[in-house]
């Protein structure tokens, strides 16, 4: 029941947000301040219900270290990001005409900030979390990557290779950077890092949401592999490559630390008796 309580929570958050956000978006400096607002709104009612319903103290949002592993996260999301943006280029599938529109960026800040935060504590904080506790890291972070990619599929431009994509390399890069931190910051910091890089910078489709332009002038071209086609980079072989390898980092991280949940032997037994003979 804790799971649904939320679950529902975070998300009635991100919909407040959402509404407006389509609404005025068109302004930047509107869209900023209903983003940022969002994301801040969402950390206090996550830390809220946490409290409410399952135990205190929330550690996974602890405010010690918080602006430092968001700062690191994010790095870390727009330097794989710019890596992948390299490659497509190098084989010519992304162009830059000049500038684009850099006041957009402020805009795209606030989004970036809003998604980030609402879709890691809703993923990561509360659905991972609990799954892990019951089914152990594995099955966890399966079960989330999965879904992570599905919900993708309502997007304008989705693609069930999109889709696919997004699970590998972002469910599963992120879910790994939760479990070898144990904290929600680096992974919100890593999704809005990679978000805010492809989108307010350079100017590429995230995850098919017909993402406005930012600071460049740019397109992409060419086989949807390399490029990711209409649903941005993240649908290219590059970002699933690249995304692959940060999450085994993750992982090799987690397990050095002795993060890794192994699945209990009830649970195990209950689990069993579900699946068909």
């Amino acid at each position: 029941m804790r799971l649904v309580w939320q679950l529902l929570a975070v998300a009635a958050i991100s919909l407040a947000g959402g509404w407006p956000m389509m609404a005025f978006g068109d302004d930047p400096w509107i869209a900023f301040a209903i983003g940022t607002a969002t994301a801040v709104l969402a950390v206090v009612v996550y830390r809220w219900i946490v409290r409410l319903t399952e135990r205190r103290p929330v550690v996974e949002l602890a405010r010690e270290g918080a602006v430092a592993k968001t700062g690191f996260g994010a790095l870390i999301g727009a330097i794989m990001f710019a890596l992948v943006i390299l490659n497509i280029a190098f084989l010519g599938s992304y162009q830059v005409d000049g500038l684009g529109a850099p006041i957009g960026m402020i805009g795209l800040l606030g989004f970036m900030a809003a998604a980030a935060v609402t879709e890691e504590l809703m993923f990561r904080g509360v659905l991972f979390r609990v799954v892990e506790q019951w089914a152990g890291t594995w099955i966890a972070l399966t079960l989330t990557s999965v879904v992570f990619g599905l919900v993708h599929l309502g997007n304008e431009n989705a693609t069930l290779w999109g889709a696919i994509a997004i699970a590998i390399e972002a469910g599963g890069m992120l879910g790994a950077a939760y479990i070898a931190t144990r904290n929600l910051w680096v992974p919100i910091g890593v999704h809005f890092g990679w978000n805010f890089a492809a989108s307010a910078i350079f100017s590429t489709e995230v995850s098919g949401n017909g993402t406005p332009k930012g600071l460049l002038d740019a397109a992409t071209s060419g086989n949807p592999l390399v490029s990711g086609g209409d649903f941005g980079p993240e649908g290219s072989l590059y970002a699933i490559g690249f995304g692959i390898l940060l999450m085994l980092g993750f992982l090799w991280l987690a397990k050095r630390r002795g993060r890794i949940v192994p699945l209990r032997r009830a649970a195990r037994a209950e689990l069993l008796a579900t699946l068909p003979r």
